[in-house]
């Protein structure tokens, strides 16, 4: 199935073993406060989650994939990473799906206990951009995206702009700088880059699902941020890669850690996580950034994204419709990422997370 096929698929609600909730309220907190929830049952799906909208598309697709092979329903709503948090915490949902890790606070607040973060797949932030007359992909470096966001930079054609992109003809048109107008791990991911290479915007709005921005204004979810961009000339924002390529908008190739030029591609999101191994091993929680990692050719603003499950399931019968997913998905899933702009996971961290399947333990409850 291709992505485009995907994307239609979801905007008609024909994926509804995934999609069911679309973009729905996330259940209200009071609505259960157990780590299984009967109401997982709701709607005929066997389990049920909620969280980031980065990586719908492939979640759509697996989830699909996964009950035509095995008859077992999965409903995921794509709330944003911030209500996948808040509902896995309060246990209104079997997992949660989030880009940004959990706070070791946010952990502490988990009514169920411990909660384990397991990587699915790779994917990227990108800056994209609607400057008219410019079709090539501008070239930035990580202090000028910065400094665009802080508002230091306001007009394309810039010095700073224009000294990176030798013979493109910049208009003297102001910036307007897009940004999320909610809590998500896509924003996580940019600002943690931001960061990791500009000191002021460090010391400034820094790193965390939802900042204070200096500039710009909101879009609602990655679609929105999409959206206005590719509405509204001038504009600047960044969007996790699917929706940029759906969206037919450029993107900007960006410096990396090695001094590089690069663009967001399956095989530089690979390399960025190939230069993070490193910091990974079996007895890691997972929760790891690699923005701006080393290696000629890693793209700076990638990164995992996660499941959050709980390590000690109240219902067994759940526990193990949901081990054998996240099974099937390390395997047999791993294999249809690429067709959606999303990098799989290295075998070793594959490897690593089959094994860690073993230590969910499985509850003795209805």
């Amino acid at each position: 199935m291709t992505r485009s096929k995907v994307f239609a698929l979801m905007a008609t609600g024909l994926v509804s073993v995934a999609c069911a909730g679309g973009e729905s309220k996330r259940t209200p907190d009071s609505a259960a406060a157990s780590p299984s929830p009967a109401s997982a049952t709701t709607g005929g799906a066997d389990l049920t989650g909620a969280g980031a909208t980065f990586p719908q598309p492939i979640y759509s697709k697996w989830f699909s994939d996964y009950a035509a092979k095995t008859g077992v329903k999965i409903n995921y709503q794509s709330i944003g990473s911030g209500g996948g948090i808040r509902q896995i915490q309060e246990g209104t949902v079997d997992f949660g799906a989030s880009d940004a890790p959990m706070t070791d606070d946010e952990m502490a607040k988990a009514k169920g206990g411990p909660i384990f973060h397991f990587p699915t797949v790779l994917g990227a932030d990108v800056i994209t951009y609607n400057v008219p007359g410019v079709t090539q992909s501008l070239q930035l470096t990580g202090d000028v995206v910065a400094d665009i966001f802080l508002g230091k930079i306001k007009k394309w054609n810039d010095p700073r702009i224009a000294g990176l992109n030798q013979g493109v003809k910049l208009p003297a048109t102001d910036i307007l700088v897009v940004h999320r107008s909610d809590g998500s791990g896509t924003t996580y991911v940019f600002t943690d880059y931001l960061t990791a290479v500009s000191p002021a915007w460090a010391s400034g709005p820094g790193k965390a699902k939802d900042v204070k921005w200096p500039v710009g204004l909101g879009g609602k979810g990655n679609e929105g941020v999409a959206g206005q961009i590719k509405q509204t000339p001038g504009t600047i924002g960044y969007v996790e890669l699917a929706y940029a390529n759906q969206n037919k908008l450029p993107v900007a190739k960006l410096k990396n850690a090695a001094g590089q030029y690069v663009s967001p591609t399956i095989a530089s999101i690979t390399a960025a996580a190939a230069g993070a191994l490193e910091k990974l091993g079996p007895s890691t929680d997972y929760r790891v950034s690699i923005v701006n990692a080393p290696g000629a050719d890693a793209y700076p603003i990638s990164s995992f994204t996660w499941l959050l499950v709980y390590q000690r399931q109240q219902d067994s019968v759940k526990a193990k419709k949901l081990v054998d997913f996240l099974r099937w998905a390390l395997t047999e899933g791993e294999g249809s990422v690429s067709a959606l702009d999303y990098a799989p996971l290295p075998e070793t961290v594959s490897k690593q997370l089959l094994e860690k399947l073993a230590s969910i333990q499985a509850g003795t409850g209805s």
